[in-house]
């Protein structure tokens, strides 16, 4: 199924500052083949919901990898049945 997803990871407990794990997801999220577009409060993805899903799973692994003991995650789908719709269509429509 395809989706779109809106992410946002929180690492906890590191302080007041996750810009450097942030960064660390940002290096998972290029290397994926997944359309990934982060903005001020997290991250939107397109794609396979399975394949984001698994996207995640390596955020989550890296962050334990980095120490983090506890990380709050929210996640947002939508998805279309009647056409295919990306990103950019979405918002070209309310442009």
């Amino acid at each position: 199924m395809k989706v779109v997803a809106d992410l946002c990871i929180v690492p906890m407990g590191v302080g007041p500052s996750v810009s450097s794990y942030v960064k660390e997801i940002k290096v998972i999220l290029e290397a994926s083949h997944l359309n990934a577009e982060m903005h001020a409060n997290g991250t939107n993805i397109e794609g396979e919901l399975a394949d984001i899903c698994r996207l995640i799973e390596l955020c989550e692994e890296k962050l334990s990898q980095l120490g983090v003991q506890r990380v709050f995650f929210t996640m947002a789908f939508s998805s279309r049945r009647d056409k295919e719709q990306s990103m950019a269509d979405k918002l070209t429509a309310v442009s």
